[in-house]
């Protein structure tokens, strides 16, 4: 039995997260239904949507270090308002020192899969976030501004 812990402890120093001076890539992850999740597989939907609310807020932005948390709730009405104080989103986000996540890849996933189930799991290449309108035909509601991830290629 201690031999089979030392293999495996082994063979977990040896992978790639172990390594020193190792950069894991930074996920994105989405969970999607299946006429989304379908359409993003067939390289049809580009783009997923979520509402720009608190929950999605604090998922897709971070703030400077300097900026106060305190602020959030306002940022969170300006940039969900198309009529908002700023002139444009990136505007919006310098006034309140904040600023897009950076990530490397976008995990789509049908539903809520265990992690070795490869059929309902997408990797996406990141291509960023915007907030804007998004397609009806894509699933977003007409005139009405979401965060917008962008894809890129399916890696896996």
């Amino acid at each position: 039995m201690n031999d089979n812990l030392t293999t495996n402890a082994s063979k977990e120093a040896q992978s790639p997260a172990f390594l020193v001076g190792a950069v894991m890539p930074s996920c994105l992850r989405l969970s999607l239904k299946t006429k989304w999740f379908e359409m993003t597989k067939a390289k049809i939907k580009l783009e997923d949507y979520r509402e720009v609310n608190d929950y999605w807020c604090r998922r897709l932005l971070e703030l400077d270090e300097e900026t106060e948390w305190d602020i959030w709730q306002e940022l969170i009405e300006d940039l969900a308002n198309p009529k908002r104080k700023h002139e444009d989103v990136y505007q919006c986000l310098s006034f309140f020192g904040a600023r897009f996540k950076k990530y490397d890849l976008n995990v789509m996933s049908l539903g809520y899969p265990k992690s070795n189930d490869t059929e309902r799991i997408l990797k996406l290449e990141h291509k960023g976030i915007e907030i804007r309108t998004g397609n009806p035909e894509w699933g977003a509601e007409p005139n009405k501004l979401y965060f917008v991830v962008k894809h890129g290629a399916i890696l896996a």
